[in-house]
């Protein structure tokens, strides 16, 4: 596998494993069983997670056409080494302050910013209402994604053109399949009270995965990209 396929698949392993949008989609969930009947709720899931995957997608391609206009192709090494060092940061901020200490999943969001979100997911009525929350939170998770997004891009850039759509489709779909595992779960009986009481049990397990994925796809940047590279 070409290193920079791997970048992808990594990152995108990495992106799935943070909670903003898991969170959001449970909030949704819970909110909308209680409303609706379930046609209504998939319709609602569906498009929120449409709305994440949109958002995801164009982001990197996006930063695809950044990163090509200021460098005219892939990022030098100079820049890749920054790069990994902000990698490297954000493994040490999910380690002690992405996740709020205490038996919850609250996360790192400012209170407001929470609350906004626990709002809309409980008003969430109509497909164009649940689009625009995945999208929210997506741009919510970006202080953590961006620098994924980021890499992603740079190493869609140094694929060859076969494989540049097929790596933005690995990226975009494994970024969302958390929401797709949680649907199917949620399809075969799970509660929304089950899934969270398993979030918080593994609270510890997800930090320090999540951590870890930072911190290897760091290292990988620099081995293969800077100094082999």
């Amino acid at each position: 596998m070409k290193p920079d396929m791997f970048i992808v698949i990594l990152a995108g392993v990495i992106h799935a494993s943070l909670q903003l949008g898991i969170g959001a989609l449970l909030l949704l969930y819970h909110a909308s069983l209680g409303k609706h009947v379930r046609k209504k709720t998939r319709e609602l899931v569906t498009n929120y997670i449409l709305g994440n995957a949109l958002l995801t997608g164009l982001a990197v391609a996006a930063m695809c056409f950044v990163i090509d206009l200021i460098f005219q192709g892939p990022m030098n090494p100079a820049m890749l080494t920054i790069v990994a060092i902000i990698l490297a940061a954000l493994a040490v901020s999910v380690w002690t302050f992405y996740y709020r200490w205490g038996k919850s999943t609250e996360l790192w969001l400012p209170k407001s910013i929470a609350k906004y979100i626990d709002r809309r997911a409980k008003i969430t009525d109509s497909n164009t209402e649940a689009f625009g929350l995945g999208m929210l939170a997506c741009f919510a998770e970006a202080p953590f994604t961006f620098v994924l997004v980021t890499v992603v891009a740079n190493s869609i850039i140094s694929l060859p053109e076969a494989l540049q759509i097929l790596a933005l489709i690995i990226y975009t779909a494994l970024s969302v399949l958390p929401f797709i595992i949680l649907r199917l779960a949620v399809r075969r009986g799970e509660t929304t009270v089950d899934i969270q009481r398993w979030r918080v049990k593994n609270k510890t397990f997800l930090r320090v995965i999540s951590g870890i994925g930072f911190f290897v796809l760091a290292l990988f940047i620099l081995a293969f990209k800077v100094i082999k590279g």
